[in-house]
């Protein structure tokens, strides 16, 4: 079945790779991609090359604007006759919701009920036109290290916020679904990491923190837990759910990779050090690190048990996290080659 899909936050991390992975599969479907381009965006993570030509696919139209903007929303169904939304568009880090949260409010909680307004308008009541929905498991809270991890049925309790403005878009989304039977689901993932991130999140600040030779700034004492998830593992749990889903379901979407802040960066001071050696240890592996004054509210540890979306939809993690860590340094190294080809 033809559709046309509206990308909110498009341009950004995890919205490239959705865009890029999506276009590829699906070459009858629209794809309409709405992003902001604020300072986390980049559009050259979207356009595509062909020989010396850069510009769009066929199946895809680009419009730069805000998810708040109730006119620009309505035009865009209206000129593209938009069937069904992923929606990734929303403030993102964490430290910067504790210094202006007023900002995470408006973008993740207004901008996502503009959204679900103007949707509800176009598709009306008992639509089985789809409303995804890209959460967090951070609207979860934290969890003490010998806790269960994360279920579909834990209890909200967000610490900071940013996973506040994120819980309170999931509810609405739910509010929406309940109230006037739209057909929405939710996915909530663990942390990601990959190409395309911006360099304030932790796995690119230790990339190239090590290009440069500087310490590597740790909070606290390094022993928060995260689960780390490939975003392109996250994406294909997208499209999973975005198609097979069940409506006003929930799916937790985790890497089955947990370890320490301090854990991680050895990693990958480990996997840097081996990459530049010609895939050879060398015999010692120097990682400066510098701990820093703890966050605010951090949350112990994140956990997410996916055996929910296993189980019911075809998915499961597949990228291995040395492969996938590899490849992650490979793309910051050219990013800051091509940034010193353009400031010799």
């Amino acid at each position: 079945m033809k559709k046309t899909i509206l990308i909110t936050g498009g341009a950004g991390f995890i919205g490239s790779h959705v865009v890029n992975y999506f276009t590829d599969k699906y070459p009858n479907y629209k794809f309409v991609v709405l992003d902001l381009l604020t300072y986390a965006s980049n559009i050259h993570n979207i356009m595509h090359v062909e020989g010396n030509r850069v510009g769009w696919k066929e199946n895809t139209f680009f419009c730069k604007g805000d998810i708040r903007d109730t006119d620009l929303v309505t035009h865009l169904f209206e000129l593209h006759d938009i069937t069904d939304i992923i929606h990734l568009a929303a403030e993102s880090h964490v430290d910067n919701s504790i210094l202006t949260p007023n900002i995470f409010v408006d973008t993740n909680v207004m901008g996502t009920v503009n959204l679900l307004n103007v949707a509800k308008e176009f598709w009306g009541e008992g639509s089985n036109k789809r409303f995804h929905h890209v959460s967090t498991d951070e609207v979860y809270g934290d969890l003490e290290l010998d806790e269960a991890p994360f279920s579909e049925s834990t209890p909200y309790d967000p610490s900071s916020p940013y996973s506040a403005s994120k819980a309170a878009s999931d509810h609405f989304v739910r509010a929406y679904g309940r109230t006037y039977n739209m057909n929405v689901t939710i996915s909530n993932c663990s942390n990601n990491y990959g190409p395309h991130q911006h360099k304030e999140k932790l796995i690119p600040v230790v990339i190239n923190k090590l290009m440069s030779g500087e310490k590597i700034p740790v909070y606290g004492k390094g022993v928060n837990v995260r689960d780390w998830l490939w975003v392109g593992d996250h994406v294909t749990a997208i499209d999973e759910i975005f198609h097979h889903g069940k409506s006003g379901h929930t799916y937790n979407v985790g890497g089955d990779n947990e370890m320490t802040n301090i854990e991680l960066i050895k990693q990958i001071g480990v996997l840097y050090a081996k990459y530049k050696n010609g895939g050879v240890m060398p015999n010692e592996v120097d990682i400066p690190i510098e701990f820093v004054t703890d966050r605010k509210g951090h949350d112990l540890r994140y956990a997410i048990n996916s055996n929910y979306l296993q189980t019911n939809l075809n998915w499961r993690p597949e990228k291995n996290f040395e492969e996938g860590m590899i490849e992650t340094i490979k793309y910051y190294e050219n990013q800051r080659a091509i940034a010193g080809r353009s400031n010799p």
